[in-house]
């Protein structure tokens, strides 16, 4: 029993067992993490092409309290609500909506976040979540793959050296700020005296 809690991402403690009340409640968690993504998305600081946001803190946090398969539920229906025309991205819908906005310079970022998700959330299904070494370890080599798909995106439209200095550099040390917060955050709610109970 106790393996089994352990191996429990943090929102599981907020479902019921099964039946229609989890799938609600499961729906629920998912619109609102979209929320918090659009959220997060419109949180910016302009620096370019592509604007430094919130984002990698809201999927590095859906993704440790969701785990994997809601968490990249969450995520890919951010990405669907995107895609239908919903002005949920950072710079919709003055810089686009839609299709033609997700494949524009932040693309690779965006699928970036699914692959970003899939990887923390894993993680956090393995109870990596409680501690903050491993979780901060498992976000930032999913941080460098979604950096890495973004790049090479970025760079495929505005060429590599911009790409580079636009698209990665002025991203790092904010970036590691808030994948360090987000792997400090879970661990700190998952060691509050009333969840260790449950």
């Amino acid at each position: 029993m106790a393996v089994a809690t352990t191996m429990r991402p943090l929102a599981s403690l907020a479902l019921p067992r099964e039946g229609a009340s989890r799938l609600a409640m499961q729906i629920f968690l998912a619109v609102a993490g979209t929320l918090l993504l659009t959220i997060s998305a419109k949180t910016k600081v302009v620096l370019g092409p592509v604007d430094m946001n919130l984002q990698t803190l809201a999927v590095s946090l859906i993704a440790a309290s969701f785990g994997w398969r809601l968490g990249l539920a969450t995520v890919l229906l951010y990405l669907a609500e995107g895609a239908a025309g919903l002005p949920v991205f950072q710079s919709t819908p003055e810089k686009g909506i839609g299709i033609a906005y997700m494949l524009g310079t932040t693309g690779g970022y965006l699928a970036g976040f699914v692959v970003m998700t899939a990887i923390i959330g894993w993680a956090a299904d393995r109870g990596w979540d409680r501690n903050v070494f491993k979780l901060f370890g498992t976000m930032l080599v999913a941080e460098v793959i979604m950096m890495a798909m973004g790049y090479s995106w970025l760079a495929t439209l505005i060429g590599a050296p911009a790409a580079w200095q636009f698209g990665v550099v002025p991203f790092i040390v904010g970036d590691l700020v808030k994948i360090a917060l987000a792997a400090s955050l879970v661990p700190a709610v998952w060691s509050l005296d009333f969840l260790r109970t449950k």
